[in-house]
């Protein structure tokens, strides 16, 4: 399509308009001429296709618009527009033959649009036929010879097609018109590497840095291109040079402190690091991401966690009103069991930003871990009034309350909790089985044995609730059977449980089988190391039942020297006889 068809285009539709402006009043002479117009156009010419065409892209009825360019190419099969609009279009769809085809098509017709060749230059290398987009490319580059963007394109094309040398020599070509420059100098020692020309690739960066002498970050690129050669003298000299450029670059510090570790000069690694910890012109986020770096997990955690937890403390003291900083500094004392002062970390985290839920969550572990129950129920309470739908904070005041015999609170918040629970068994499963317990300590008996119910639903093979169900089951001499199948499944599932062990021993005793318990009994005692208060008068209760009254009232001395808190215990002794 010629240029001069535009402009009839253009001239065509003002005609139109000045005509819609017109006395609608016209002679028959004007309606003929009017209507022979219109009849050439539609005879002749695909003016009006192509405009319904472009329309109809505009609109986003794509397969509309190709069918219409399509009866365009029909009408004039030189079409230039359209098989350019169509290449667009199944570029779009990805269909990249026909996209190629239209393109090449639009060329073949008009070669001189360089638009038509750029797109069927990077149809060519989408399609990997990487030679032909090199050919196209090199005729745009020589009909638009200042335009740089086309240069640097021919350069990476002929990198995509392994033309290394080309590359090299092009961009060559480039910086004779714009003088050197990092993103040039970079690719050309990347390219340099590739060939495996160490030297060249030392040159190109030499050769920035003489242009830029003051820029410091091309001696760092310099000192670490050096030390990729094995060059260690030489990147030292590069690094002495940055501080002598600026010495109150906080990088530096960091460069030196990655230099010394490689060639195993650990102190000095770690003392240079530190320099680069201290200064408060190093952002936080940048030296934690050193810090996760320059240590693994398994380091920082154990093997170097002292040097970790320096490291942290100077982050404090260089950041002290960052939340970010205490924050991983209470990690880390929180990782190596130091939990008294990951409290207090955690809690100076908290006054700083209380709105990360999972600072919340690691503070009542450390509780937990300390076992300063009063402590767990405040902070889970005014953790739930900021994260209200978070179930684990329930949890934790439910456990709590739980073990400051606050049982009926302990149920409430247990309660509240559970409906926050979904798609979450191994949770659900925890809420159950504080539910069964604390209910059990209110003396809500069908309660506590639904809560261990569903327990069991959820999972069959949990120990613990099958040993307390039983035991509890035992105490109330109900559904012994069921109490017995319980306990033998506990012990099944975890033997060397001496609490396991007691409760099996202590429900065949209340079910008489006084040999069998006497069995279970005396194995939980061997794993307990006779500690257990209530283990050894069991022991006792069986050994009486068995008719060795003498050994039972020793037992049941021994209990008492455990700090045993059974009523019946002392009368047991005094009078050497069973009372249950």
């Amino acid at each position: 399509m010629q240029d001069h068809k535009y402009l009839y285009i253009i001239l065509f539709l003002f005609s139109i308009a000045v005509l819609g402006c017109q006395s609608q009043k016209k002679t028959g002479a004007q309606l003929e001429t009017q209507n022979q117009a219109k009849e050439k156009v539609r005879e002749g010419d695909n003016t009006m296709t192509f405009l319904e065409a472009v329309k109809q892209k505009s609109l986003g009825n794509t397969q509309r618009a190709i069918t219409l360019f399509e009866k365009s190419i029909e009408i004039d099969q030189k079409d230039d527009a359209s098989y350019y609009e169509l290449a667009k279009l199944y570029s779009q769809q990805g269909n990249i033959q026909a996209a190629i085809e239209n393109a090449e098509n639009a060329v073949a017709y008009d070669g001189s649009n360089t638009w038509y060749r750029l797109l069927l230059t990077r149809l060519y290398s989408l399609n990997a036929q990487y030679e032909k987009s090199i050919e196209q490319m090199q005729v745009l580059t020589e009909m638009e010879p200042e335009n740089i963007d086309r240069l640097f394109e021919l350069a990476s094309l002929y990198l995509a097609d392994e033309r290394e040398k080309q590359a090299l020599e092009l961009y060559n070509r480039i910086e004779d018109i714009i003088g050197i420059t990092e993103e040039i100098s970079l690719e050309k020692q990347k390219i340099y590497l590739q060939l495996e020309n160490e030297e060249e690739a030392i040159a190109e960066i030499k050769r920035l840095v003489d242009a830029y002498p003051r820029e410091s970050r091309y001696y760092s690129i310099l000192a670490e291109t050096y030390m990729d050669a094995g060059m260690n003298e030489k990147a030292l000299e590069a690094y002495k040079k940055i501080l002598e450029l600026d010495p109150d670059d906080p990088y530096i510090h960091i460069s030196l402190s990655d230099f010394y570790r490689k060639q195993g000069e650990k102190q000095k690694a770690r003392e240079e690091l530190k320099k680069g910890f201290s200064s408060p012109d190093l952002d936080i986020d940048t030296k934690v991401q050193i810090l996760l770096a320059y240590y693994t997990v398994n380091e920082m955690y154990s093997g170097m966690k002292d040097q970790a937890l320096e490291l942290a403390q100077i982050l404090i003291e260089t950041h002290p009103g960052e939340a970010k900083a205490h924050s991983i500094y209470a990690d880390l004392l929180y990782q190596q069991d130091k939990f008294n002062e990951a409290r207090e970390a955690f809690k100076k985290v908290l006054s700083l930003d209380s709105s990360k839920y999972i600072v919340w969550e690691q503070l009542l572990f450390v509780e937990s871990e300390l076992g300063n129950f009063k402590n767990m129920a405040e902070t889970s309470k005014a953790a739930i009034g900021l994260f209200p739908q978070q179930p684990l904070l329930y949890l934790f005041s439910g456990l709590a309350n739980y073990q400051l015999k606050n049982y009926n609170e302990s149920i409430k918040q247990l309660e509240r909790g559970l409906n926050f629970v979904i798609n979450n068994n191994r949770l659900a499963e925890q809420f159950y089985t504080y539910l069964g317990d604390a209910s059990y300590q209110i003396e809500n008996y069908k309660k506590s044995d639904s809560y261990y119910e569903e327990v069991l639903l959820i999972n069959p093979n949990n120990s613990i609730v099958l040993n307390n169900y039983a035991y509890y089951l035992s105490l109330r001499e109900e559904k012994l059977d069921k109490a017995r199948s319980m306990a033998e499944k506990a012990v099944k599932l975890d033997a060397d449980n001496s609490a396991n062990l007691d409760t099996y021993g202590w429900v065949l005793y209340k079910i008489g089988e006084y040999e069998q318990a006497e069995k279970y009994v005396k194995e939980a005692l061997e794993i307990d190391g006779e500690k257990s208060p209530s283990l050894l008068e069991h022991y006792g209760d069986i050994l009486y039942k068995l008719g060795k009254k003498d050994e039972a009232v020793e037992y049941w001395k021994k209990a008492r020297e455990q700090d045993s808190l059974s009523e019946l215990l002392e009368k047991k002794i005094k009078d050497a006889r069973l009372y249950e």
